[in-house]
């Protein structure tokens, strides 16, 4: 099991009385520092590693990865070693897409997850053509910043912005062009999401449910695409509870 400092892995609040793990996977444009809220919050109960993709922060010298699938390929093997304990997964809009296919592959080599958590993202069969990726640089800051987050008035700067600008184009590319094959996960998976998000309405989040032959649950919040920016202690609860839950029934 490696150090802190992994390429892919960050645990900002390491716990290693923990019983369970949470891996936390970044929304599109989003690095693993925006976890670190959420593995001070959550330790030393459960140890939280947030997952750091190529293309930002400490690993912008490297090009992004512009499919889902491709991510899950790359990070399904580095979060092997840490199910040891039971592992669970929480991604966050294009972060629950790779989530879910992590967890595929998880299942594929026998270590199945306690849960696979899924915020601000509609299911996988229920798809939209969205083409945010194809657009000019304008364009697409204008679509980040309409969607609101806490970062997002980062983009003013043109010297951020222009740094960032390679991940957030892959990443959008990745989250609209992604078609998941047939089939679905046998873990439980809970759905989070905003009730006035634009990216995803309450029923395409219900939709998760076809997604799993585990138990399947919804929960609102008020708010929008970054709902969990100004809801964090309710979310925080839900999470820990439902991770907490199924840890004591293992």
């Amino acid at each position: 099991m490696g150090p802190s400092t992994d390429l892919w892995l960050r645990r900002y609040h390491p716990a290693p009385q923990a019983r369970v793990r949470l891996a936390c996977l970044p929304h599109a444009g989003g690095s693993a520092s925006y976890f670190a809220p959420v593995a001070r919050s959550l330790a030393p109960g459960i140890d939280v590693l947030a997952v750091q993709y190529p293309g930002r922060q400490d690993r912008l010298s490297e090009p992004p990865v512009d499919t889902v699938e491709a991510l899950a390929d790359l990070i399904a093997p580095v979060l092997l070693p840490y199910a040891d304990l039971p592992l669970a997964l929480f991604g966050h809009s294009m972060g629950a897409s790779v989530g879910y296919e992590v967890a595929r592959r998880l299942e594929k080599a026998g270590n199945a997850p306690l849960v696979l958590v899924v915020s601000g993202r509609r299911a996988p069969v229920r798809h939209r053509a969205e083409t945010t990726h194809l657009r000019d640089d304008a364009g697409l800051v204008a679509e980040v910043q309409a969607l609101g987050g806490a970062n997002s008035r980062l983009l003013d700067d043109p010297e951020l912005r222009s740094m960032a600008l390679p991940a957030l184009r892959s990443d959008y590319r990745a989250a609209e062009t992604y078609r998941p094959g047939p089939g679905a996960v046998s873990c439980p998976v809970t759905a989070l999401v905003g009730e006035s998000d634009p990216k995803c309405t309450l029923d395409e989040a219900s939709s998760w449910r076809e997604h799993t032959a585990g138990d399947f649950a919804l929960h609102t919040f008020p708010g929008g695409h970054f709902y969990l920016d100004q809801q964090a202690p309710a979310v925080l609860d839900v999470l820990g509870e439902r991770i907490r839950a199924l840890t004591a029934a293992r």
